[in-house]
């Protein structure tokens, strides 16, 4: 079986999930949030966020990790403070030596939905769907998970594109 993390970043809420892939199944195996308080200072709150992304990498073994990509909006500081926590989302795996994978928002909805345009809501639904036992706390957990579902998704049209060639 193979561990995959996802992983949906936030500075205040960064989303997670692991699941398991055994061929086409997909198996729900934790899933959860970590938040950062959001009146400390950016700096410190990024050394939390890397801290529990290794605690997690540590605990859960994940073998590859996929990432959400950053959507710019208007606020362009609040982007800025997305792509602070993205990077440290992409630096924790790489540091654990994990393979790090990256999605657009679209592509993960179409993955897990069927349609690039999908609500939050229907993601989480299709992800309760696919991985029964699924908590999901919150909906940056669930977009964690289907960022991790994305992943096996694609993994497994790799893998069976090499075995064709």
């Amino acid at each position: 079986m193979i561990r995959v993390l996802g992983l949906d970043p936030g500075l205040r809420f960064t989303g997670w999930g692991v699941i398991g892939q055994e061929g086409s199944r997909l198996i729900h195996l934790a899933d959860g949030v970590i938040a950062t308080a959001a009146e400390a200072p950016v700096a410190t709150r990024l050394c939390a966020l890397h801290a529990a992304l290794a605690a997690l990498i540590a605990a859960h073994r994940p073998e590859e990790a996929a990432v959400e990509e950053t959507y710019v909006n208007r606020n362009g500081q609040a982007t800025l403070k997305l792509g602070y926590a993205r990077g440290v989302a992409l630096l924790a795996p790489a540091l654990a030596g994990i393979a790090v994978a990256e999605y657009g928002a679209k592509t993960v909805k179409r993955s897990v939905v069927g349609t690039g345009g999908a609500s939050k809501e229907q993601v989480a639904m299709m992800v309760r769907r696919l991985l029964p036992g699924a908590t999901l706390s919150r909906l940056d957990a669930a977009d964690a998970l289907a960022v991790a579902i994305c992943h096996a998704h694609h993994r497994a049209s790799r893998l069976a594109w090499a075995q064709a060639s």
